[in-house]
């Protein structure tokens, strides 16, 4: 059995498996060849003792698919809650508790025909991933493909990881306008990445200039409400989120008006919609504007079985609304692949999770 931590994660993850091993997987969940349990968080009802305002929380998802031959466990075990950021913005924040000012959070994959435990990874850079990925699957659908300008708000750890998969399914992006908050954060990325792509990277100094004029618009932050008015939204734009309301806090990036206006609306799941009540998706169908048949999954778009854009002047919407188990097993049994190709990570005997009895 392998461990891994971070840093090995980072030597062998390749954007080419993620966004192969992730587009494999989603059409393969819609066929009936992989599994999936939604996203459940549970809080305890106690304020952590040192931090008001902020609770213990257990994060878990687990699931699988044929391709892969693994099921993935990710955990988190957290101490969460919300804070502003120096602007005034309420953001979910979740703090360094564990011993040195660490988190904890990790993926453990099991053989789905031995069924032994076959790695633990740690989780933070694959979450990264494979959400920028996911996003960036849902760009490459539904996306005009003379788009040469986008819009992102958000300038974090997972802000970088939408910039690099963005570049990776439309290389043709020359410019990307991007809008934080905080005026040095946006600042400080537009510098950095300026540097490490050939992409003229420009921060902003109001929310309208990371939409108006952005054929892409995409949101990757820790926000609890709308970052932007989806008036601004012009015809023909795509636009994507990665915060919805998770069943326990009312998070959301988008407004009604960005959800109303979508002529196509899709997400990553549908039984998370309604596992969380993600109330800002079910909006358009609540106001009688859309049909719920008519919002499908990203496997069905990957497949074609879902309507993508009809129409250059199309306002699409894409949702990437939950983080999947499935996701896990499909991009760490590539890791895992590779990591002992490079026989890097630590081996401890797999006999020592193994018992020669069963309850």
């Amino acid at each position: 059995m392998r461990i891994l931590e971070n840093d090995h994660v980072k030597e062998v993850i390749r954007k080419d498996d993620t966004l192969e091993s992730l587009e494999i997987a989603y059409k393969e969940l819609v066929q009936n060849q992989g599994a999936n349990r939604p996203r459940n968080h549970t809080y305890f009802p106690v304020d952590h003792p040192d931090h008001p305002g902020f609770q213990f929380r257990f994060k878990s998802q687990e699931g699988g698919n044929v391709s892969s031959g693994v099921w993935a466990l990710r955990i988190t075990s957290d101490v969460a809650g919300v804070d502003e950021t120096p602007s005034g913005v309420k953001r979910r924040r979740l703090l360094p508790v564990a011993p040195n000012d660490q988190f904890v959070g990790y993926i453990t994959l099991y053989s789905l025909e031995t069924v032994e435990p076959l790695a633990i990874i740690h989780d933070s850079f694959v979450q990264k991933w494979r959400v920028g990925a996911t996003t960036a699957l849902g760009i490459r659908e539904l996306a005009r493909e003379d788009v040469t300008t986008a819009g992102l708000f958000g300038s974090g750890w997972q802000a970088e990881a939408h910039l690099e998969f963005l570049l990776e399914v439309r290389p043709s992006i020359e410019q990307v306008n991007v809008f934080s908050p905080t005026k040095e954060h946006r600042e400080d990325f537009a510098e950095e990445w300026n540097e490490k792509t050939d992409v003229e990277i420009v921060p902003v100094e109001h929310q309208k200039d990371a939409v108006k004029g952005c054929g892409i618009v995409i949101t990757a932050t820790a926000a609890m409400d709308p970052v932007f008015d989806g008036e601004w939204i012009e015809p023909g734009t795509h636009v994507t989120c990665i915060t919805n309301p998770d069943g326990t806090a009312t998070r959301r990036e988008l407004d009604d008006t960005t959800y109303d206006r979508a002529d196509v609306l899709h997400v990553t799941s549908r039984e998370q919609v309604h596992h969380d009540s993600q109330f800002d998706i079910l909006g358009p169908v609540e106001r009688g504007l859309r049909d719920w048949e008519s919002i499908r999954e990203i496997g069905e778009v990957l497949l074609g079985d879902a309507e993508g854009r009809s129409s250059p002047d199309d306002i699409t919407v894409y949702a990437n609304n939950t983080g999947m188990g499935l996701q896990f097993a499909a991009v760490c049994s590539r890791v895992l692949e590779r990591a002992e190709e490079a026989d890097i990570g630590h081996e401890v005997p797999t006999d020592w999770m193994l018992e020669a009895t069963t309850p």
